[in-house]
């Protein structure tokens, strides 16, 4: 049976920063169940002494200590929650001073400038993206479709529609995506709708077995989701973007992140920020 490690990712945001970081590192240790709680918005006294209050009755209740990956910029606030019973790792206090020394200058320590709305330019340009993915989701509309930096296409369930919105959340990229349909991979041509835009296409490819679970998750023993006919669409869709030199890449075993970064790397897209 896995140990287990109860991890607080404590912040005075949103707790995405003291996430990302805290499970990077914690990913690379394997046979540990880590149980992981978030307290975002953790800005004052009042709020800081309850999480240490939380964090202790873990501490007590449990057989060992538990682990904090604190995000705060405030010296008072992260001095609170450095006494609470845990091993500590503050991100502040193991890069700022080092900084300050590289850059001869002082932090500023403003509370919310990572996920906050400090650049309101940066944040409507991603919000331009995300409605443009919205509006251009499963090949619903070629209106403004010139507008795309990418278009992602492939069988249904490939993993078109959760890439493009990354890709409009994290980087402001203009990403629509196109179901290829039984009709699409009957014809040895493009679509019609995409045809002026083959340039901008990349494709999504995944293993048919993969393609198969997902598939009868949503609709078990259909015609949809059996094998054969994922093994077809798989293999017919592949071939129609060896045809027309479409790049393209297997989603099967890379996450969305992985997907996002891979797609701008092969298309040379250019992020907004």
């Amino acid at each position: 049976m896995a140990s287990v490690r109860h991890v607080f990712f404590v912040s005075d945001r949103t707790g995405i920063t003291a996430e990302s970081m805290g499970s990077a590192l914690l990913n690379q240790f394997d046979g540990i169940e880590f149980r992981q709680i978030t307290c975002p918005f953790v800005d004052t006294v009042q709020k800081a002494e309850d999480v240490v209050a939380q964090i202790n009755h873990v501490a007590e209740t449990g057989h060992v200590r538990p682990l904090i990956f604190a995000s705060i910029v405030d010296e008072n606030i992260r001095r609170i929650v450095k006494v609470a019973s845990g091993l500590h790792l503050s991100f502040y206090d193991a890069f700022i001073g080092e900084l300050e020394k590289e850059l001869h200058a002082e932090a500023n320590h403003s509370v919310g400038r990572t996920h906050g709305i400090q650049d309101t330019e940066r944040y409507d340009a991603r919000m331009e993206a995300i409605n443009f993915s919205l509006s251009h989701d499963d090949g619903v509309s070629d209106k403004d479709l010139q507008k795309a930096d990418v278009i992602l296409m492939g069988v249904s369930r490939s993993g078109k529609t959760p890439t493009c919105l990354y890709l409009a959340l994290q980087y402001g990229i203009f990403a629509a995506n196109y179901p290829l349909t039984p009709e699409d991979l009957d014809s040895t041509d493009l679509p019609r709708m995409l045809k002026p835009f083959r340039h901008k296409i990349f494709g999504l490819t995944i293993e048919s077995e993969r393609l198969h679970h997902i598939r009868s998750e949503r609709r078990p023993n259909s015609r949809y989701a059996s094998i054969d006919n994922c093994c077809q669409e798989v293999n017919e869709a592949e071939s129609m973007f060896r045809q027309h030199n479409i790049p393209f890449t297997n989603t099967t075993h890379k996450s969305v992140e992985e997907l996002a970064a891979y797609v701008i790397q092969a298309t040379k897209l250019r992020r907004r920020f």
